[in-house]
Formats: structure tokens, C-alpha cells, sequence
């Protein structure tokens, strides 16, 4: 199951990496600097609403366990609905919220205007992406995770020839590539839809109005997807910071962390094919009260990810410094993002663990705990390390504490999540204990 996942993932970041290698060959470092300001911003504020895909995936995967078909149309339907209503609300609010990530961003004069205009465009894709969450969610839950992988290619495709469309044939900048994306977004959830509606015809029953129609029968989602926007905003805020910190070094060290940004979304999207995979497939178990299948998945899952994740370190540590030439021709942004480099070689074997037990606590709807060790992680442990690291680095400027500090933070998910797996397990939380 984990193949079609891990390649729809990894083409998510090829959205970031075109984006990043069209204007990283305009002979500027501003063009990219706002595009790395802008894709931070709509990473912060459409993930924030993640929970459409993560809530959709455990509650859709347990109801696919349980035989229950009505309540998988019902969840489809639920989260599309939702995803819509948010995106719209988005877009209606949009002025103050872009007012408000700018000032956060902080910008420099040159980046401020550029970084203005692609973000007053990219709202528009709102609707499209959190719908393409909940579909993506469900593909997930219901193991039909080609619909993911379909939809995430035609979106991938249809970016890479409007941006360089809008960028090498009508002449435009940063402006351009946001365009583009907001297109290739309604592309690919109309063929995500069409997949979703063939889909469908697997599973008998239908849809009362009542179940679209009045909101206490959105009680289920609303319960899971409360504690995974805390926990995701928290996840979110951490990147902010990053971006924001970055940007306070100046434009070259923006430019150069968010080219290493890159590396770091497709470690995070290539691994967490596994991840989808245990979600859908320990909801399911979850749902069948099947504890040895339960954690057989996990075993082999995690296998197979400990090894996907020593071969992106293989390929980092032998490519690294061309993946960067091939992303901007900037030489001073290169030479910045070459002397961080080595922070990234080490990320896969770093990440790995907290995205298997991300993938578990999903599945079987454990949220809450997912939102409190996140809690604990991002206050007790981010912001102190650096806090104290904040000046380590060459001049002084910290970016290596910086990289320290999210290194860091993954070690810390990590331990936290499992030992409240080892508790849920003992205690007999997910399976009475025979």
C-alpha cells in the first residue's frame, strides 16, 4: 500500500521545488525570497486545516473496518463540504490575514511587495486545496490511495507547464508562479472528484440530506479535527518561526533555508507514504478489534521506512550540492544553503519515527494525545533549545541553532509519542488486554 502514497507525496513538494527552480534562475535572490515567504504562509494556512485529510483518513479506515458503507459516504461528503466552507471563509477574510502574515514574515523592503502579491493571489486556491484534502483523506481511508496519487500528479503536472508558462511566456515573476498553482489546484481536485464518484459505486447505501445538512452530524469530525488543528497550528508555528528567523539573517540565508526547506518536504512527504499507509491500515484493524494485525503493520511498515529513510540520507549525502545548483544559480544563496546542508543529510533517520507513530495515533483516532505531546515538544523543548543555541554559528547569526533546534524537535516527538504508545498498548487503551 505504501508505494502510490509515497510517490503522490513526493510530487507534493515538487510544487515548492518548480516553483523555487523557475524564479530561482530570474538572477535574483527577491523573486525567490518571496515565493519562500509566500509558500510559508499558505503552508502554515492550509495545513492548518490538515486536519481534513488526517480526521477524514482515521474515522473513514475505522469505518471501513466496522462494514458501516453509509458512514464512509457520509464521511466523504462531510469533509468535502467542510473543506469548501473553510476555503470561502478564507478567501472572503483574506486582506487582514495576509496583513497579518506579512508582518509576522517581516520581510525586507525588496521581498515585502513581490511576497504582497503572490500571497493576494495563492488565496484563491483555498476551496480546491481543502477539498483535495478531504478526498485525499478518504482515498487514504478507504486503501484506494491511486486517487491520491492521480490527483497529486495532475496537480504536479499542470503546475510545472503554468508556471513556466506564466513565467517564460507572458513574462511574469512571482506573481506568475502563484497563478499557476492556483489553477493546477482545481485541475487536479476535478479529477480527484471523478475518481472519488467511481469510487462510490463500491460501497451500497446513500446519503441522508439531514447528514450534510444540519451540523450536529458533523459532531464525530469536529471532536477528532479539534485536537488535530492544536496540534497541527503548533507544528506550523515551528516552521513560521523558521522562515520568519531565517528572514531576520537576510535575504541570502532566507533563500538558502528555503531551498533546504525543499529536501526537508520531500524527506517528510516520501516518508510519510508509510505513514498513510499504517493510518489506513491500523484504523482498519483498530476498527476490527484485530491487535495482531494491528501490530504486525506497524512492524513491517516501519522496516520498510527505516530503510526508505537510510536511502534519501544516501542520496543527500552524495547529491546534495547538486539538487541545490540545480535550484537556484544564485551563488551566494548556493554557498549559504551548502554550509546547512549537512543538517538535512541527517533529517531522514531524525523524522522516521515520529511520522510512523503519527501514522498509528491517527488511524485509531488518538488525537488528543497526538495535540498534548506536541504541546510539550514545541514549548518545553523548540523554543528553549533555541533560545540558548541562537547564536551559534558563524558571526553569530544562528542559523545553525536554528537547524539545531528542529533537529531537536523531531527527536523529542518521537520519544513522547512512543511512550504513550507503549502505555495504550499496556493498558489495554486500543485492545482490552486478554
Amino acid at each position: 500500500m505504501a508505494w502510490p502514497p509515497m510517490i503522490s507525496n513526493i510530487t507534493t513538494p515538487l510544487l515548492g521545488l518548480v516553483d523555487t527552480a523557475v524564479v530561482g534562475h530570474l538572477g535574483t535572490a527577491t523573486h525567490l525570497g518571496a515565493v519562500a515567504i509566500g509558500a510559508s504562509v499558505f503552508s502554515f494556512l492550509f495545513w492548518a486545516f490538515g486536519f481534513l485529510r488526517m480526521g477524514s483518513t482515521g474515522l473513514t479506515a475505522q469505518a471501513l473496518g466496522q462494514g458501516d458503507d453509509r458512514r464512509v459516504r457520509e464521511l466523504l461528503l462531510q469533509s468535502i463540504l467542510m473543506g469548501v466552507f473553510i476555503g470561502l471563509m478564507l478567501i472572503l477574510f483574506r486582506a487582514p490575514l495576509i496583513d497579518l502574515f506579512i508582518h509576522l514574515m517581516a520581510p525586507s523592503a525588496d521581498v515585502e511587495p513581490w511576497a504582497r502579491i503572490y500571497c493576494e493571489a495563492r488565496i484563491f486556491s483555498a476551496p480546491a486545496v481543502l477539498a483535495g484534502y478531504a478526498l485525499m483523506g478518504w482515498f487514504f481511508g478507504v486503501q484506494y490511495s491511486k486517487g491520491a496519487l492521480w490527483m497529486l500528479l495532475v496537480i504536479n503536472v499542470a503546475n510545472m507547464a503554468l508556471d513556466y508558462f506564466a513565467v517564460y511566456g507572458l513574462g511574469m515573476a512571482s506573481d506568475g508562479v502563484a497563478w499557476a498553482t492556483v489553477f493546477a489546484h482545481y485541475i487536479g481536485v476535478t479529477v480527484a472528484g471523478v475518481l472519488a464518484w467511481h469510487k462510490l459505486k463500491g460501497f451500497s447505501g446513500h446519503v441522508p440530506m439531514r447528514a450534510l445538512a444540519q451540523w450536529r452530524e458533523y459532531v464525530a469530525l469536529v471532536q477528532v479535527n479539534r485536537y488535530l488543528f492544536v496540534r497541527t497550528i503548533l507544528l506550523l508555528l515551528v516552521m513560521l518561526f523558521f522562515t520568519a528567523q531565517g528572514a531576520r539573517q537576510g535575504d541570502s540565508i532566507l533563500a538558502a533555508n528555503a531551498v533546504l526547506l525543499t529536501f526537508l518536504m520531500i524527506i517528510s512527504n516520501a516518508l510519510d507514504g508509510f505513514a498513510f499507509s499504517v493510518e489506513a491500515l491500523c484504523g482498519e484493524y483498530y476498527g476490527r478489534k484485530d491487535k495482531a494485525n494491528f501490530k504486525k503493520v506497524i512492524q513491517l511498515s516501519t522496516y520498510w521506512a527505516l530503510l526508505a529513510a537510510l536511502i534519501l540520507m544516501f542520496i543527500f549525502w552524495l547529491f546534495g550540492n547538486q539538487i541545490i545548483g540545480l535550484l537556484t544559480n544564485v551563488q551566494s544563496v548556493r554557498d549559504d544553503a551548502a554550509l546547512y546542508l549537512p543538517w538535512l543529510v541527517f533529517f531522514p533517520l531524525l523524522g522516521i519515527w515520529s511520522f510512523m507513530l503519527d501514522g498509528i495515533f491517527i488511524g485509531t483516532t488518538s488525537v488528543k494525545q497526538m495535540q498534548n505531546t506536541m504541546i510539550i515538544c514545541v514549548v518545553g523543548v523548540f523554543f528553549p533549545v533555541w533560545y540558548f543555541s541562537q547564536h551559534l554559528g558563524d558571526e553569530g547569526l544562528g542559523n545553525h541553532g536554528l537547524w539545531l533546534s528542529l533537529a531537536v524537535l523531531f527527536i523529542a516527538r518521537a520519544v513522547t509519542l512512543y511512550w504513550c504508545y507503549l502505555q495504550n498498548m499496556k493498558k489495554g487503551v486500543w485492545f482490552k488486554n486478554q
